[in-house]
């Protein structure tokens, strides 16, 4: 049984910026001995998108909606709280 390999957030970054810069993800991926999909989801992740004038990339759109979620889960606790002060 083999065990997976990992690799750093800047290794797939350095991965990810070959491919956006124009090389083929085929050429990369056999390059540094990976998988084609692996060296595709890790440039999906960091290639840019435009929304409504910014730009951005999946990773931050990932990361805002976790913020978005615990912030919502914070929300609902300050609700809890207000509602338990309030009966008192």
């Amino acid at each position: 049984m083999s065990k997976r390999k990992t690799y750093t957030d800047e290794f797939k970054t350095m991965i990810a910026e070959l491919v956006l810069s124009g090389k083929a993800v085929k050429d990369v991926a056999s390059e540094y001995s990976l998988s084609e999909t692996a060296v595709r989801n890790w440039s999906k992740k960091k290639a840019s998108i435009n929304l409504e004038g910014n730009t951005t990339n999946l990773e931050e759109i990932n990361g805002s909606k976790k913020e978005n979620a615990r912030v919502k889960g914070e929300i609902e606790i300050f609700k809890k709280a207000m509602a338990i002060f309030a009966i008192k």
